[in-house]
């Protein structure tokens, strides 16, 4: 590599550091950080998943999970609950409070994407996400812990 800017991981930093600081500033007077955003958006998908699974979803390990989860039940926008079948299993479901903010933070986070895709075609966003899909799963399965 010649120089710096040819680097992946520089420009790539840069762009995380921008995108994720204008997440930080959209959902702080809610209380909330961008991976309890991402967490809380798959449960609005999709309610009461395990942790597992959530885990699997957001390429998120069990120890970070279980912060996350312990942090949203503590703030009162998600609660654990035993399993119909397998008690040893928990599934996450939200609370009142935790789907009442769907809409708010959908905003926040629409307008965020929109300020930073919004003068690129359609093509161009899709080209980008997968790029971005990509190399956030390479070779995950053949490295786990390098997730």
């Amino acid at each position: 590599m010649d120089k710096i800017e040819d680097c992946l991981s520089f420009y790539l930093g840069k762009a995380y550091q921008r995108v994720t600081q204008s997440a930080k500033l959209r959902l702080v007077p809610y209380g909330i950080t961008p991976v309890q955003y991402a967490l809380l958006k798959v449960l609005w998908e999709h309610d009461q998943q395990s942790g597992a699974e959530l885990g699997e979803r957001l390429l998120l390990d069990s120890a970070t999970m279980t912060g996350l989860l312990d942090r949203l039940e503590h703030a009162g926008l998600i609660e654990r609950k035993a399993h119909e079948t397998d008690r040893r299993v928990n599934r996450v479901a939200l609370t009142a409070r935790g789907r009442d903010l769907q809409a708010p933070l959908d905003r926040e986070m629409d307008q965020m994407n929109e300020d930073f895709l919004g003068d690129l075609p359609p093509e161009e966003r899709k080209l980008l996400r997968n790029l971005l899909v990509t190399i956030a799963v390479w070779k995950q399965a053949e490295h786990p812990s390098a997730n």
